[in-house]
């Protein structure tokens, strides 16, 4: 599955999307994490996602991928509502390791489910997990936040949930092309490295803006930032990227900066915030670096290796292209 086109989404959705209560202060908008709800002089942080593009790690990602959407918002994620669509005849076994995959990363985020539903649906080969995350702040961060002038800093590493997939669900075809047993099991460990709740609320202290770059990677996380906030963005310094990361997506033919990127937080911050955000995040055994700044412009875009991207553009997620040639061969 491809997520729809920002172009598309903008004109088909966001255009016909009917919001009459005052309340509601971020709504649907392009590269938004997480609307926001005035609530007793709280904000609510409300988010929903789907898990398409892994097999072997459903449970787990149908977790950490929605409430690092709540995080970005300077919010701890603290209420689950998780839908599972099953194909006809999935065993119990493997939605005993579903559930314990989803206990397992409420357990580490210290959330809870509250409800959800769960059915058995003809036309799915496989199974697919959609959840509504919420949580209560007294304060609130927005994608639009980013500021000319402000410095856009990336923790961890760019693609950690793509090499996670990649080694998990494909390994057979990475040993194939010659990648090593050791280098696929440091990939395959990455999946335990997708949340990004710790750094988020660690930011939230210094923060202009933060976004969670997921499907169409780290590009497609910037350009979203970039139209959100009405800026452009020049990357001037390279984007980290492991080398377990390099090895397994270079086999494949799949670029690091253009998959999905669970696991990399991108963070707008003042410059004269900057080095407060980035020894507390080394403190707290987070690494971080700044990798661009946001300038006034005509038109949102994202400068980066000498190309440039605008809003009216879509990065399509590598890796998910692949995943559904994968699947059409099955």
């Amino acid at each position: 599955m491809v997520k729809i086109s920002n172009d598309k989404l903008k004109k088909l959705i966001i255009g016909n999307a009917w919001i009459a209560d005052p309340d509601v202060l971020v709504g649907p908008r392009v590269g938004e994490d997480a609307a926001i709800i005035k609530l007793d002089g709280n904000y609510l942080a409300v988010h929903s996602d789907p898990i398409t593009g892994s097999l072997n790690d459903i449970g787990w990602l149908a977790i950490n991928v929605p409430a690092n959407d709540i995080a970005t918002r300077g919010v701890r994620p603290r209420w689950f509502v998780l839908t599972l669509l099953l194909p006809r005849f999935f065993p119990d076994d493997d939605l005993v390791k579903v559930m314990s995959q989803v206990n397992d990363a409420l357990a580490a985020l210290g959330g809870s489910l509250i409800g959800g539903h769960t059915e058995y649906v003809r036309e799915t080969r496989f199974p697919i997990a959609s959840t509504t995350v919420m949580g209560l702040g007294a304060a609130y961060i927005s994608t639009s936040g980013l500021g000319a002038g402000d410095v856009v800093v990336a923790t961890k590493h760019a693609a950690i949930e793509a090499t996670a997939i990649v080694a998990r669900d494909l390994g057979s075809a990475l040993r194939e092309r010659g990648v090593g047993g050791e280098v696929i099991a440091r990939a395959s460990a990455l999946m335990r490295d997708v949340s990004v709740v710790k750094e988020a609320l660690i930011a939230a202290r210094y923060a202009s803006s933060m976004h969670d770059p997921t499907e169409g990677g780290v590009i497609q996380g910037l350009l979203e930032m970039a139209s959100a906030s009405g800026t452009c963005i020049n990357v001037d310094s390279s984007i980290p990227v492991l080398p377990e990361t390099s090895e397994v997506l270079g086999a494949i033919g799949i670029d690091p900066y253009r998959s999905l990127s669970s696991g990399m937080l991108l963070i707008g911050v003042k410059p004269n915030m900057l080095e407060g955000l980035l020894a507390d995040l080394e403190s707290n055994g987070v690494p971080a670096k700044p990798i661009g700044k946001a300038m006034k412009c005509g038109k949102p875009c994202v400068e980066v290796n000498g190309s440039t991207i605008c809003e009216d553009e879509f990065v399509e997620d590598e890796l998910m292209k692949l995943l559904d040639k994968e699947t059409a061969k099955q």
